[in-house]
């Protein structure tokens, strides 16, 4: 499905709809919500457009927590406000405990087969496989505007994280104030 590359249009959303939503996206996320959390927000539902998703997602990066928990809340807040908020964690956060406690009284009593862990190795490979679409896809919108700066402050912070191992608050300290100075000296650059 082609990406959205408007502003979303904000209709109303029910608080039972925003609540199937959310539940599909953690049923269908064993292994990483993210994928498709995006998918259902921007291309199914057309909620947010790409940048908007990605803005987003980058907030909840700051805000204790797990990040798919925060996006759900935050989007949950900007759609319908606080019964929004509890609507999509509700349905993020639902669905996944009951089954992971049954799954887990289960694999109490039948982890030690060899057969499961051989499944459970495969299973990982996917959510890896995974993982690396839904980066590819959120890059796409910073990659279509071709902005030096940006591209060389994403390789900055992925060879500091990714290759250095540099901890990641730390590059977020540095990082975060330099990328705001770099968004602000951009802003002016171009109005002149």
């Amino acid at each position: 499905m082609a990406e959205s590359t408007g502003s979303a249009t904000q209709a109303p959303v029910g608080l039972g709809v925003l609540f199937v939503a959310f539940a599909k996206m953690s049923l269908a996320g064993f292994g990483g919500v993210l994928v498709w959390a995006r998918r259902a927000i921007v291309e199914q539902h057309r909620w947010m457009t790409a940048e908007e998703f990605n803005e987003t997602f980058a907030l909840c990066h700051f805000l204790p927590g797990p990040n798919i928990v925060n996006l759900s809340v935050v989007f949950g807040a900007r759609i319908r406000g606080i019964p929004g908020a509890v609507a999509a964690f509700a349905g993020l956060l639902g669905p996944p405990v009951l089954i992971v406690t049954i799954l887990a009284i289960l694999y109490g009593r039948y982890g030690d087969l060899e057969s499961l862990r051989r499944t459970l190795a495969g299973v990982s490979c996917v959510a890896v496989g995974l993982l690396f679409a839904v980066i590819a896809r959120m890059m796409l919108p910073i990659l279509k505007k071709r902005e030096p700066l940006s591209l060389l402050m994403m390789l900055a912070v992925f060879v500091a994280v990714g290759l250095m191992r540099w901890p990641l608050p730390t590059v977020l300290l540095v990082s975060i104030p330099v990328s705001i100075l770099l968004t602000i000296m951009m802003r002016r650059w171009s109005r002149v």
